[in-house]
Order: C-alpha cells, then sequence, then structure tokens
C-alpha cells in the first residue's frame, strides 16, 4: 500500500451515523482500523459547518469536511504545506465555496410558497419546535443544523403534481434540490461530486501527483455524485427504502446491515480489497 494515497469520503446521516438516533457507535471499530492506517475519513454531508465540527470533536477526526451537500469544503489551517487555491479564510479553516449564500433562494421559496401553501416547509421559515419535529433532534443539536451559510432544507408535505412544478422553478431560478433521506436542500449548482473531486486533487497535489484509492460511502441520492467518482464506492443499506441507482457497475460495495454497522463492513471489505491486490502484486 505505499507511494499511494488512500482516502475515505462518507456521508454522515443514514451512512456513519445511525439514521434515527444518529448514533455511529457500531462503525467505531472500522474508524479506529483507518487511523491507525493513517487513511483520513471526510465528512461530506447535508449538515452545516457547526454540527460537523461537534461530530469532528466528538470522533477526534481532524480532517477536512464538506457541507451542505457540497456547497463548501473546508481545510484546517496547515493541513497541506501550501494553502489551496481559490480558498479564504474562515476562523481556523481555509474555505472553499462552490455556492452562493443561503439568501439567496429567500424569495423563490417565498414565491413557491404563495404557488402551493402548505405543499413544504423550509427551515428558515420555521420555528425552534418545528426544526426539532422535522429533524428528530434535540433543540440544542436542532439549533446547529439551522446554523446554514449556502442550502435551504425543505420538508416536501405537497403531492408529486405539486413537487413537479417546484421543482421545475426551482431548476429555472439557477438552483438545485438535492433529495437526501429527510429534506430537498435547495442550493447552488453544486453537489459532494464536484467539492469531492476539488478536495482530492488537493490532497494529490500536497502528495506530489501520487497514486489515489478512494472510497465513498453514502445511502441517498444526493450521495449519487460522489458515488460515481470515486474508485470505489458503497451503497449503504437504508430501512424501508432501496439504494439509489449508479451509473456505474464496477467497483460497488453493497452492505448487508444498515447504517453505521453497514459503513463498518463495507469499509472492512475494501480494506480487505486492497491488500489482497497489494499481496497479489
Amino acid at each position: 500500500m505505499a507511494n499511494a494515497i488512500y482516502l475515505v469520503v462518507t456521508d454522515l446521516d443514514g451512512s456513519l451515523l445511525d439514521h434515527h438516533d444518529y448514533t455511529w457507535e457500531a462503525a467505531r471499530p472500522a474508524l479506529q482500523l483507518l487511523e491507525e492506517l493513517r487513511i483520513p475519513v471526510v465528512f461530506a454531508s447535508s449538515k452545516t459547518r457547526p454540527e460537523i465540527l461537534e461530530l469532528r470533536s466528538e470522533l477526534g477526526n481532524e480532517h477536512p469536511f464538506i457541507v451542505e451537500n457540497g456547497a463548501a469544503a473546508y481545510i484546517p489551517d496547515g493541513y497541506f504545506v501550501d494553502t489551496p487555491r481559490g480558498c479564504e479564510r474562515h476562523g481556523a479553516f481555509w474555505r472553499r465555496a462552490f455556492a452562493p449564500p443561503r439568501q439567496r433562494w429567500g424569495a423563490l421559496l417565498d414565491e413557491q410558497r404563495a404557488r402551493h401553501p402548505g405543499a413544504f416547509q423550509d427551515f428558515a421559515t420555521a420555528d425552534a419546535d418545528e426544526i426539532v419535529a422535522m429533524t428528530g433532534l434535540p433543540p440544542e443539536k436542532a439549533a446547529l443544523a439551522n446554523e446554514r451559510e449556502f442550502s435551504e432544507p425543505v420538508q416536501w408535505r405537497g403531492s408529486e403534481a405539486q413537487l413537479r412544478s417546484f421543482l421545475a422553478a426551482v431548476r429555472d431560478a439557477g438552483a438545485r434540490a438535492l433529495r437526501g433521506g429527510r429534506f430537498l436542500s435547495i442550493a447552488g449548482d453544486c453537489d459532494k461530486g464536484e467539492a469531492w473531486r476539488w478536495l482530492r486533487d488537493q490532497y494529490v497535489l500536497a502528495a506530489g501527483g501520487a497514486s489515489l484509492y478512494d472510497l465513498s460511502l453514502g445511502d441517498g441520492n444526493n450521495d449519487v455524485p460522489m458515488l460515481e467518482l470515486t474508485h470505489r464506492a458503497a451503497l449503504i443499506a437504508a430501512p424501508g427504502r432501496a439504494a439509489p441507482d449508479l451509473c456505474r457497475v464496477e467497483g460497488v460495495i453493497r452492505s448487508e446491515a444498515l447504517g453505521p454497522a453497514g459503513w463498518a463492513e463495507a469499509v472492512r471489505q475494501w480494506l480487505g480489497e486492497l491488500y489482497a491486490g497489494a499481496a497479489a502484486s
């Protein structure tokens, strides 16, 4: 496994974190193994920067991360020798934004709310109790979920016909609606795949152009651009719904277990493939 870069980029909710209670204990042994092997684990989530910072602290993760479905990547200051191009300083991090700020979508959603009364609820117009009810998070974590910089989560409650009209209006306004496990995320023309493409290039540049082997893990449609891009992709089984469709056929791992247990299962399979390949060569 020498002379190469090995990276893991992962969705959080429904993948590393349990879909219902957001626990990650079942993934702990696999996380520890990756740490021992010095393989970075990069979070790529619909979650906000404050949410991910809290989870990074809880897990002892010190690597870069991607927020709000690819809207921005954050790199700890000093993580790479050279500051990546196109970044701006943001506290203890360098930030590369791929989308306009959240406020850009307020007028669009107000217009659609008038056209489709009661068909959806967004975070910006919800109160604290409503966000708790929509997310299933305790109040303090629900508040972090609303500290968004680039995107607006929408819980759809209307008909399929209304949804088609809504999505067409979003596209016409130059926005993109990414469907996650619970919400539509309204943001600019960005996704986890493009953000990861840029971030992994920084690793390759820092390593002088070494070969790259990366694993992406996810369970939702908003993970598809990332899952299509990486050397190996892991589809984590989700309760009550089928895995998203991928165009790729080769290099796909499908977990049998759900959530963090499935995450650990997929990581172990990937590592087994790497070591088997290294032994064969």
